[in-house]
C-alpha cells in the first residue's frame, strides 16, 4: 500500500509548523560551503508549500530565520538574507497561480531593505488568496514575542484601556504575532534535533511533535506524508480522557 493511499483527508493538520534544520550539515557532508546547503533547503521550501497544499494543510508556517541567526557568520547571514529577497520575486507568479498567501511573523523592520521591500510587494500581491496562508518566521523568537505582548498590554493596563481582571487567554493570543493563526496542530522538526529552539511556544501548547531524522535538504513529500499519516494515528485528548474524546467521537 502506497503512503498516500494511508492518508486520512479529514484528519490532516490544519496548521502544521516546521522547523527547517540541517542545511548546513548537509552540505558539509556535500563537501560544499554551508549557503550551498541553504540554496538547497529553498528548493525544498517550494515542494513543502506544494505537497501540504496537496494535502489540505490550511497553515503552514515555517521557521525561516530566528532572533539568534543573527549571531551566525556574517557571510552566512547574508547569503540567507539575499536567498529570501531572490526566491520572493521568483516565486510570485507561483503563489499567485496557486492561490497561495504569504505573511510573516517576527521583527522584519531589521531585515535588509531589499529582502523588506520583496516582502511587502509580495504580502500586497497574494493579499486575497486563500488556499494555503503560508507563514514566515523572520527574525522571529517566541520569547520575544511574548515579552512583547506583555509590554502591550501592560501600557494598555496603565492608560486603563483594559483591566489587570480582563486579561485572559484570549487578550494575550490578541498580542501575538501569530494573532490570525489557530493553535498549530503539528510542529515538525527536520535532522534529528529534538528541541523547540524558542519557536511558537504558546501556539503549540498542545500540539503534536514530530522529529524526523532526514536533514532538511533531503526533506521530501513522502517525508512529510510520513509525519502527518504519525499524526492521524495519535490520540489527541487535549487533557481529557481517551474515554471522553471516544464518547464526543460517538
Amino acid at each position: 500500500m502506497d503512503l498516500e493511499s494511508q492518508l486520512k483527508k479529514t484528519k490532516v493538520p490544519n496548521h502544521l509548523a516546521i522547523i527547517m534544520d540541517g542545511n548546513g550539515r548537509w552540505a558539509k557532508l556535500q563537501g560544499k560551503p554551508r549557503a550551498f546547503g541553504h540554496k538547497q533547503g529553498v528548493s525544498v521550501v517550494k515542494k513543502t508549500v506544494d505537497s501540504a497544499a496537496k494535502f489540505g494543510v490550511k497553515y503552514l508556517t515555517l521557521y525561516a530565520f530566528s532572533t539568534e541567526n543573527w549571531k551566525r557568520p556574517k557571510l552566512e547571514v547574508d547569503t540567507l538574507m539575499t536567498l529570501l529577497a531572490t526566491s520572493l520575486k521568483k516565486e510570485l507568479k507561483t503563489m499567485m497561480e496557486k492561490n497561495v498567501r504569504l505573511q510573516s511573523i517576527g521583527d522584519i523592520s531589521r531585515l535588509p531593505k531589499r529582502a523588506r521591500r520583496e516582502l511587502n510587494e509580495v504580502f500586497e500581491a497574494t493579499k486575497n488568496n486563500d488556499k494555503l496562508i503560508l507563514t514566515l518566521a523572520l527574525n522571529y523568537g517566541a520569547r520575544e514575542e511574548i515579552t512583547k505582548a506583555v509590554k502591550e498590554i501592560s501600557e494598555k493596563v496603565v492608560n486603563n484601556e483594559i483591566s489587570i481582571e480582563e486579561i485572559n487567554e484570549n487578550i494575550i493570543n490578541n498580542h501575538l504575532y501569530t494573532f490570525t493563526l489557530p493553535d498549530v496542530d503539528l510542529l515538525i522538526r527536520t535532522s534529528g534535533e529534538q528541541r523547540i529552539s524558542n519557536y511558537l511556544l504558546w501556539q503549540i501548547a498542545y500540539s503534536e511533535l514530530y522529529f524526523s531524522q532526514v536533514l532538511w535538504p533531503d526533506f521530501s513529500e513522502e517525508q512529510l506524508l510520513k509525519a502527518i499519516i504519525d499524526y492521524q494515528n495519535r490520540e489527541r485528548r487535549f487533557g481529557k480522557t481517551s474515554e471522553q474524546i471516544e464518547h464526543v467521537d460517538e
